[in-house]
């Protein structure tokens, strides 16, 4: 039987140490800018909520317990970056995309739901918004992704997915267009950066439904 996750909220209605997402849930909901994050260990999650979600955010428990030669080999994140992700329920199904900044994890903007999406859908479309949002700002930061299809497709500006358009999704078919445009009208200077999950845990910006 699979140990249960342990649920850590930094910033939320009621910061703490829940024992179920649908706890966590309720402590992130309608909040402005949640930090929370979950963890298979509780001794560490109480570290992690006692000592702050700056060296947690981004990392799992396989990282924190590295030896420094370790860490040397793997490397780690770019602190000063920006991270997006993507949710879907279902395949297709209601879809959310996010962006926030990896160190902090401070959500900066986050859209859906949209019915009838796909994963690389949102991946793609929440890359470019981070992407577009960025070259705003003049800020050059890299950007992390944890989808290669999303990389692939924002770098050949050509989306290749068997989603059917229909009026279901027209308005997140819209949003891709526009992506699209984008894309081919504008050059940035950040450089996209695959996310390593398998190295780090989850992306900062994982909508923690895993």
């Amino acid at each position: 039987m699979a140990a249960k996750k342990v649920y850590v909220v930094w910033k939320g209605n009621n910061p703490g140490i829940y024992k179920t997402w649908d706890e966590c849930k309720k402590q992130i909901e309608g909040y402005s800018n949640p930090v929370f994050k979950s963890f298979k260990d509780k001794e560490l999650a109480e570290r992690a909520f006692n000592e702050g979600s700056e060296n947690y955010i981004g990392m799992d428990e396989r990282i924190l317990n590295f030896t420094d030669e370790q860490r040397k080999l793997v490397g780690n994140p770019i602190a000063n970056s920006f991270s997006v992700d993507a949710a879907c329920a279902g395949n297709p199904g209601i879809l959310e995309y996010r962006g926030v900044y990896t160190s902090s994890g401070r959500e900066i903007f986050r859209q859906g739901p949209f019915p009838e999406g796909t994963v690389n859908i949102g991946e793609f479309l929440a890359l470019v918004h981070g992407i577009a949002m960025l070259k705003q700002k003049n800020s050059t930061i890299p950007v992390y992704s944890d989808s290669r299809t999303a990389i692939s497709w924002v770098k050949r500006k050509k989306i290749n997915t068997k989603l059917k358009r229909r009026p279901k999704n027209e308005k997140l078919f819209q949003l891709v267009d526009r992506a699209l445009i984008w894309l081919k009208n504008n050059e940035f200077s950040n450089i996209i950066l695959k996310w390593e999950t398998k190295y780090w845990g989850e992306i900062p910006a994982d909508f923690g439904r895993k």
